[in-house]
């Protein structure tokens, strides 16, 4: 057997946010989120499926996004909702886009004239592909608001960002022990598996995962999207090396360049490293530019802005340079 792989953004949904699926994610949340205890009982997936952000890929930010209903509290009518994230690409602005999905779907639970007591939980739940926290050990991390001097709760927990860094798992597979291990090491190594392993085939959900992502009950079409998706992220993550490569090489050259004027005034040690620093930003500026030129034909500019980290009034002058 062939298994797609499940960071895929399409797969990813087809896996875990369609109407079949509600027993998969009840257990991936529950390992995710509950350390494996049965917590969620029911669940309700809303439409993963929303306006494409990319060229050419019928793919969105937000993978899926579910509501819980939670009998932590024996509470029926209490709900949250959660927005579950596959990122694989560590692009400009993905902190600051995961509050903004996080903030929204709290913001906008309301209509005119309801109370705000009415308003239910977010939870963001992000599993990345590369490490988000480096300074951190762990391979889960939390994250809700807090008073900055003494470090206390806020008395509401309605919103919390949770992250989950795929590179820091590294058990192998007669070290899986939890649910949540098992989750995990399916996300990262199904697509090089060639049969469902005997300590994750007594998990009904996970076994049923695999059957999703065995290639063999896939259209063409749908294998076809997910190569062209492969193919895509393969060329952003050579675009980011080549970028991060022609920075560091036109930034030696621009420092050295920098150093030695500032030398002349300050003294030549203190010159050469303010040009060392000045030359790189200038060379990343243009190793960005360079990068976004070869994008143009491949995304939009809010793709290539978001890609690169470049303003949009930049990405449009260049477009029409």
């Amino acid at each position: 057997m062939q298994f797609i792989n499940p960071k895929l953004d399409y797969a990813f949904k087809k896996i875990f946010g369609s109407e079949q699926s509600h027993d998969i994610l009840i257990s991936f949340l529950n390992a995710m989120l509950y350390e494996g205890k049965d917590i969620i009982k029911a669940i309700e997936i809303l439409d993963p499926y929303l306006a494409p952000k990319l060229r050419g890929i019928k793919d969105t930010y937000v993978d899926v996004k579910a509501t819980i209903h939670n009998d932590e509290h024996n509470n029926e009518n209490e709900s949250t909702t959660v927005i579950i994230e596959m990122q694989v690409l560590n692009v400009e602005g993905f902190e600051k886009r995961i509050l903004y999905n996080a903030t929204k779907a709290y913001s906008t639970q309301l209509d005119i004239g309801e109370d705000y007591i009415d308003l239910e939980p977010v939870i963001a739940l992000t599993i990345t592909d590369f490490e988000m926290f480096p300074e951190f050990d762990q391979l889960t991390s939390r994250f809700i608001l807090k008073e900055k001097t003494y470090l206390t709760d806020y008395p509401i927990y309605d919103i919390e960002l949770v992250f989950i860094e795929l590179p820091k798992f590294r058990k192998t597979l007669e070290e899986l022990e939890s649910l949540t291990d098992k989750w995990l090491y399916f996300l990262k190594t199904a697509r090089k598996l060639e049969s469902v392993p005997t300590v994750m085939d007594n998990v009904p959900a996970i076994k049923k995962a695999f059957a999703i992502a065995n290639q063999a009950n896939m259209t063409r079409t749908e294998l076809d999207d997910l190569e062209h998706q492969a193919i895509f992220i393969h060329d952003q993550r050579n675009a980011i090396k080549k970028g991060e490569r022609l920075g560091r090489e036109v930034g030696r050259k621009e420092g050295l360049k920098e150093g030695l004027k500032e030398g002349r005034k300050e003294g030549l040690k203190e010159g050469i490293e303010q040009g060392i620093e000045q030359g790189i930003e200038q060379g990343e500026l243009r190793a960005k530019l360079a990068i976004a030129q070869q994008l143009l034909n491949i995304l939009d500019d809010l793709a290539i802005s978001q890609t690169t980290g470049l303003p949009l009034d930049a990405i449009f002058q260049l477009r029409n340079s």
